[in-house]
């Protein structure tokens, strides 16, 4: 990466105009790709366009001085300590609005730069980066409830089991880490649901609660309440504790539709949004709904859990570390025995096999 002193001095150029077309168009994508460089940019402009204010404050107190000068020389008026006094009254009620506001200026650039960028900095953090939950759900979903309704009470009729009715406002995506129906997903997904649900592939619809969230890590764990759930044997994946390599391939299973979606991309940094060493940087397709989904390389191992994406820039999506997971279940240790799979039977499968084996255990996550 380029060192400070040269990207400076890019930025530099590109303000005053130095640079040709094809450096331009580097230097923007460059921008748009590195969040880091983008803030430096504008920290610095912001920067430069205040010591140019003071540059003409100062600019307009030398030509007050010159005035001074050459009133003085042609006799308008004295040097004397009175009429000095006098002439200074006489300019500052003239000028006073103009010298007041580059007076203030000047003022407030210590203690505003630093306000400014850090305030900055923290909206640049909430700007360019979206939550993958699903808020405004698919037009034909009222369709669909119409149709649910009328399925339920078929149901009723043949006296097998209902699903549960809830009006649902977010949807997003969680997995099973515990065949006894403990759902891992993420914290910004369920923090303000007053009820959930989770929902399988085959349209089976659970009733959840929240066991933990961990809003710094933005991991949750879900366990399903409802009785209607049985237990689900041999998950087939396992959560390597040891960090992925930069460019291996991997892919997700997910619900930005009512139907489960796979999407495939490769590892592309080792750290998160702005260095979050918590987190892995991926390249790969997601959209609403895919907040909780699962990330997995080539041998079936989830590696990482999807939380968010770059909100400026395509393919760049962020996922939380599994070894997060680890953690979130010693908290809970004394309360819940949750057990990670140990065997994993999807190493060594072609890819639609390995899908056909994983989907079943991937939900989808309602709520209001």
């Amino acid at each position: 990466m380029m060192n400070n002193t040269l990207i400076l001095d890019a930025i530099e150029r590109y303000r005053n105009g130095e640079m040709s077309p094809q450096e331009i168009t580097l230097f923007e994508e460059l921008r748009k790709n590195n969040p880091e460089i983008d803030q430096l940019a504008a920290e610095h402009n912001f920067f430069l366009s205040e010591l140019d204010k003071l540059s003409d404050l100062k600019a307009f107190r030398h030509n007050l001085n010159e005035v001074e000068s050459k009133l003085a020389n042609e006799g308008i008026i004295s040097h004397k300590k009175e009429s000095r006094k006098a002439k200074m009254i006489y300019l500052w009620n003239r000028y006073r609005r103009t010298i007041a506001v580059a007076a203030s200026i000047a003022g407030i650039v210590s203690i505003s730069t630093v306000t400014i960028v850090s305030t900055y900095s923290e909206k640049k953090k909430v700007d360019v980066i979206t939550p993958l939950v699903d808020t405004k759900l698919n037009q034909f979903e009222n369709k669909l409830k119409q149709i649910e309704t009328k399925l339920n009470d078929a149901s009723v009729a043949a006296k097998q089991p209902v699903k549960p009715k809830l009006e649902a406002n977010f949807r997003a995506t969680g997995f099973l880490m515990d065949g006894n129906g403990y759902i891992i997903t993420n914290a910004h997904v369920i923090t303000d649901a007053r009820n959930i649900i989770v929902e399988n592939k085959k349209g089976e619809q659970f009733f959840a609660k929240a066991l933990y969230v961990d809003k710094v890590t933005d991991l949750a764990i879900l366990k399903i309440s409802d009785t209607s759930f049985r237990k689900v044997t041999n998950l087939p994946y396992t959560f390597p504790k040891s960090p992925t390599e930069l460019g291996e391939h991997i892919f997700t299973l997910g619900y930005p539709r009512e139907e489960i979606v796979y999407g495939e991309g490769y590892l592309s940094a080792k750290s998160g949004y702005s260095g979050d060493t918590t987190s892995y940087q991926i390249s790969i397709s997601v959209n609403p709904g895919n907040s909780g989904g699962p990330v997995i390389n080539k041998n079936g191992e989830i590696i990482g859990v999807i939380s968010s994406k770059e909100t400026n820039a395509d393919g760049v999506v962020f996922a939380i570390k599994s070894k997060n997971i680890y953690n979130a279940i010693k908290e809970l240790k004394n309360d819940e025995p949750i057990k990670l799979p140990s065997v994993n039977s999807l190493k060594g499968l072609d890819r639609v096999t390995q899908i056909q084996k994983l989907e079943d255990f991937v939900y989808m996550v309602k709520g209001n």
